[in-house]
């Protein structure tokens, strides 16, 4: 096979791919920052420092955060859901979900799961937590059990996530680190 026939990473791909690998290391680094702020989950609508939790994480509260980690968690988390979307729609309109990523192995399984499944229901859950959204839509914060039962689920979400993402390195790792990388920069064979 020549060079010219293998297969190429679209631009949408790639450059949707960059765009969402900064949106979810700002939101790795703000989540933890909220986390910080306040590491007891609950179930139900409320919980707070007082009241008995579902389970703590084995940290001190950081009393007093300036709230970067918040802005930074709903900024990063709507360029992800725009940047979401359009690979969505780009993907069902070049056939790139069909053609490409039907499941045919672990990988593209866990990936599609990741895709259709896994990040609409942290962006769900997200928008469960949100005052403003469930002033417009009560029944999504009743979905998940309440606003903190959506907190609750969403730290696993999040968990699930970034196992995703650690698998996703070490398989980068395993298909060649420079080649890979390489291949969703320029678009070169993959």
């Amino acid at each position: 096979m020549g060079a010219m026939d293998e297969r190429r990473h679209s631009a949408v791909v790639r450059v949707t791919h960059w765009i969402n690998t900064a949106g979810f290391f700002a939101l790795v680094i703000s989540g933890l920052a909220i986390l910080v702020a306040h590491p007891r989950f609950y179930w139900g609508e409320t919980g707070t420092v007082g009241s008995d939790s579902l389970f703590d994480l084995p940290m001190r509260f950081r009393f007093g955060h300036s709230g970067w980690g918040r802005y930074l968690h709903f900024l990063a988390a709507w360029v992800c859901v725009l940047n979401g979307i359009v690979y969505v729609v780009a993907g069902i309109m070049a056939r790139h979900f069909r053609r490409e990523l039907w499941p045919s192995g672990l990988q593209r399984v866990a990936y599609i799961g990741v895709v259709f499944g896994l990040f609409p229901l942290i962006v769900l859950t997200g928008l469960a937590m949100s005052p403003a959204i469930t002033s417009v839509v009560p029944g999504l914060v009743e979905v998940f059990g309440g606003e903190q039962s959506a907190r609750t689920l969403h730290f696993f979400f999040t968990d699930f996530l970034v196992l995703f993402f650690i698998g996703h390195i070490l398989m980068v790792i395993l298909a060649g680190f420079m080649k890979s990388v390489r291949g969703m920069i320029t678009g070169d064979g993959i």
